[in-house]
C-alpha cells in the first residue's frame, strides 16, 4: 500500500492536532497522576471521519507526544498503545463514509462508546503495571471514565458542527 504526500500531510496535521489539544487544556488528576483533556474528543473525530488507520496513528503517536511533552514520560509507552488501539477500534466500527454519510449513527456512536471502554480498561491495566497493584489501579477508573465521556460530549457537539457544515467533502479520506 502506497502512501501518497497528501495522505502523509493529513496524517501529520491530525497527530498535531491530537497533540496540542491534548496539551492545551489539563486538570491534573491526583488519584491517576494523569490528567483530564481534550485530546480524546479529537481521536473520537479523526476516528470516525477519517478511518481506523489515521484514528490509529493520530491517537497514539498524538497522545504519547502530548505525555512526552507535558512531563508524563512514563506514561507514553502504554498511551502509545493504548490510544492507539483506540483509535483503530473507533475507525472499525465507525460507519461515516461518502454513501453514508450520516454522523447519528449506531456503529459510529458504538464505536465511539467502545473506544472509551477500552481507554479506560487500558489505562487501568497500565496503572496497575506502573504502581504494581490493580487496587491502586482501579482508583483511576472513575476519572478515566469522566475524561472519556467528556470527550464523547464534545465529540458530539462538534460532529453535529463539521457534519452540517458538510466538512467530509473537503476532508473525507476512506
Amino acid at each position: 500500500m502506497k502512501t501518497t504526500t497528501k495522505e502523509l500531510c493529513i496524517q501529520g496535521l491530525l497527530v498535531a492536532l491530537v497533540t496540542i489539544s491534548t496539551m492545551v487544556f489539563q486538570i491534573p488528576v491526583s488519584a491517576t497522576q494523569g490528567y483530564i483533556h481534550l485530546g480524546d474528543s479529537m481521536i473520537l473525530l479523526i476516528s470516525v471521519f477519517f478511518g481506523a488507520k489515521y484514528g490509529m496513528v493520530a491517537g497514539g503517536v498524538g497522545s504519547a507526544m502530548a505525555d512526552l511533552l507535558s512531563g508524563y514520560g512514563h506514561w507514553a509507552p502504554f498511551t502509545f498503545i493504548i490510544k492507539g488501539i483506540m483509535g483503530y477500534l473507533i475507525g472499525k466500527i465507525a460507519s461515516f463514509s461518502e454513501k453514508n454519510q450520516k454522523f447519528f449513527t449506531p456503529r459510529n456512536m458504538t464505536g465511539s462508546v467502545l473506544g472509551i471502554l477500552w481507554m479506560v480498561f487500558g489505562y487501568f491495566v497500565g496503572g496497575g503495571i506502573l504502581k504494581s497493584s490493580f487496587a491502586v489501579a482501579a482508583v483511576s477508573i472513575p476519572e478515566n471514565l469522566i475524561q472519556g465521556f467528556a470527550g464523547f460530549v464534545i465529540f458530539i457537539v462538534v460532529g453535529i458542527a463539521f457534519h452540517k457544515a458538510k466538512i467530509y467533502k473537503f476532508v473525507l479520506t476512506r
